[in-house]
């Protein structure tokens, strides 16, 4: 068995759970997944079989639970200090951070209007006031790692990170709204759509028959 399992909702709609899924699987660690449907009426029950906290995801390590996205890919940067989650160098690790946080926290408006939705595509909906702001701010951070730390491949800070992770769904959620990009921000969501983990994630949602109303 694994030594990590790790508890996420479903694939189609759960932004919280893909970041440390994709963690895991860019590590390539083994872990047991469990899936548990968000918004059912034994869902709540499910989720707390393995945490207190009701909430997806959580990573249980032994006798340790962690929740909370970002949360669980901090404690895995530690677990695996050789893969370098946050950059080495330390401006850069602060603004890795920096971004994190403010994507974990942040924008809003963009959550509540273009809610991740892998399966479907929706070119005339979610432009609702604050959107453009946020997508504005998102792709401004984008342009800015991608040109100052960048330069040694094709993620935020050159090799994939946690910045990354934290922005994946993001990148669902422009691919499915169709939001129009700058070309340094379209080449970033085709450098995260295009991973195999990504297209792993991408096909277990098509499959899923659950189907929220937005």
């Amino acid at each position: 068995m694994a030594d990590f399992t790790l508890v996420i909702g479903n694939k189609n709609y759960s932004s919280w759970s893909l970041r440390p899924w994709l963690i895991l699987k860019q590590l390539g660690v083994d872990f047991t997944e469990v899936r548990i449907p968000l918004y059912t009426a034994t869902s709540k029950q499910e989720v707390l079989k393995y945490s207190s906290s009701g909430k997806v995801p959580l990573l249980l390590h032994g006798d340790l639970t962690v929740w909370e996205s970002l949360s669980i890919c901090e404690y895995l940067a530690e677990c695996f200090p050789e893969a370098n989650l946050w950059p080495q160098e330390r401006q850069a690790k602060a603004i890795a951070r920096s971004i994190s946080a403010e994507m974990h926290a942040g924008f809003t408006k963009l959550r509540q209007y273009m809610s991740m939705n892998i399966r479907d595509r929706l070119p005339e909906k979610g432009r609702q006031p604050g959107v453009a702001e946020d997508i504005q701010r998102i792709t401004s951070i984008w342009q800015e790692c991608r040109q100052k730390f960048g330069a040694n491949g094709d993620f935020l800070f050159g090799h994939f990170t946690i910045a990354d992770a934290m922005f994946a769904p993001v990148v669902s959620r422009f691919i499915t709204y169709v939001v129009e990009l700058d070309a340094v921000s379209e080449a970033y969501v085709n450098t995260i759509w295009s991973l195999p983990a990504m297209q792993d994630w991408v096909s277990a949602a098509i499959a899923e028959t659950e189907r929220i109303e937005n």
